[in-house]
């Protein structure tokens, strides 16, 4: 892949590792901001708010502002945001400094997918779109374990001094990398434009298979320790070690999804959809058995990335005449869906059912998924439709 790919990637990372790395230190945050435990949690669901409303927001009001300028603004607000977080007085202050860097985190995502795909031949977007996504898992294979780590040893505000380093770093690779023309070479689509192509059948059924598959993957994952040490009978230590193996099945998986979406992508992503639902009924009937369990989970992380690559690569070839908003909503999108999905397996285990029973409504959603998937992908053959031209040319 191009070097203005790496920049892109180390971004992401970035991005995701302050996302994510609250949660390693937040017993050190709410004693430090003189708040209870869970009152600092909200130092997470203040942060995927701010993706999920401000992200697409931010998006549209600066569809004209230029592409690499655009991004190096977004970076500029996250570096001033982790020196901010390090110097937070009271939880108020930490919580509005972290909703305002989420803001910058959605219109981040949405910019760069989009300036992926514009700087690579149309059979490389799905690799361009996994690199993006691989600074995700990366950060949870990596950086959130390092930010913790920084945390515990020097102080969490040291972890955001880390990531204030970190974006400083992310933003120099941009002014190197990144062609001053990266992006759209022609003037942005109008919001009528913007909001039109969300009506292409292509784009809100691969809205559908997002919000499935966040409900299959979170749905379990969010209870996964439980699960793990009420079901499978594991010891707290060794939780942290299968989530390390489940991570780098993710980043595995990024790779391989992004080269099934330059090759047949739909093909790829109906019977990926299939699997994972089959790979889900059997986390269900070998959740009492450590081994296999560990296998399955490890098999079950590599798919849910796989199969989320292709659904965002079809998203941004089907938007690729009018971008802006569609891509925005990706990163929002995931959000909504990860909340959704904890609300929906708290409702579950208030209801009575078991951890174990989580897996199950995975294979649920993922038989409603492939139906959709196929449906979609019939109708596109039927029709002859092809998808439009990008607003950009690759370099």
């Amino acid at each position: 892949m191009s070097l203005p790919l790496i920049a892109l990637f180390i971004a992401a990372f970035a991005f995701g590792t302050t996302e994510f790395v609250i949660a390693g230190v937040l017993p050190q945050v709410a004693e430090g901001l003189g708040v209870s435990v869970p009152t600092a949690g909200y130092l997470v669901s203040g942060y995927a708010l701010g993706i999920a409303i401000g992200g697409p927001l931010l998006t549209l009001a600066t569809a004209r502002v230029p592409r690499k300028t655009l991004l190096l603004c977004l970076m500029v607000v996250f570096c001033a945001g982790q020196a901010a977080c390090a110097l937070a007085p009271d939880f108020a202050a930490m919580l509005s400094i972290r909703i305002a860097v989420a803001v910058a985190h959605g219109a981040y995502f949405g910019v760069a997918m989009v300036v992926a795909v514009s700087l690579v031949r149309e059979d490389q977007r799905g690799m361009a779109v996994a690199l993006i996504l691989a600074g995700l898992t990366v950060s949870g294979i990596v950086g959130v374990p390092a930010g913790t780590a920084i945390g515990n040893v020097w102080g969490w505000r040291a972890t955001f001094w880390a990531m204030f380093v970190l974006g400083i770093v992310a933003a120099l690779a941009m002014i190197a990398l990144l062609p001053r023309t990266a992006g759209s070479s022609r003037p942005p689509a109008g919001l009528r434009s913007e909001v039109r192509v969300l009506g292409r059948q292509q784009v809100w059924t691969s809205l559908i298979l997002m919000l499935m598959l966040m409900l299959c993957q979170f749905v379990p994952y969010t209870y996964i320790a439980p699960l793990l040490q009420q079901v499978t009978g594991l010891d707290a230590a060794f939780v942290p070690w299968v989530l390390l193996l489940n991570g780098i099945g993710a980043t595995l998986g990024v790779f391989i999804g992004g080269k099934l979406s330059d090759h047949r992508l739909m093909p790829s992503l109906i019977t990926m959809l299939a699997l994972q639902g089959v790979v889900l009924a059997t986390i269900y009937l070998v959740s009492p058995y450590p081994l296999p369990m560990v296998a399955a989970l490890t098999l079950w992380g590599g798919l849910n990335f796989a199969v989320g690559t292709p659904i965002q690569t079809r998203i941004l070839s089907w938007t690729a005449d009018a971008p802006n908003l569609a891509s925005s909503l990706i990163p929002s999108g995931f959000n909504v869906g990860i909340a959704l999905a904890a609300f929906v397996g708290a409702m579950m285990l208030n209801a009575g059912y078991s951890y174990r029973s989580l897996p199950l409504l995975g294979v649920a959603a993922m038989v409603v998924a492939t139906v959709v998937a196929l449906s979609s992908w019939i109708a596109e053959q039927r029709r002859g439709l092809t998808p439009p031209q990008p607003v950009g040319a690759a370099e």
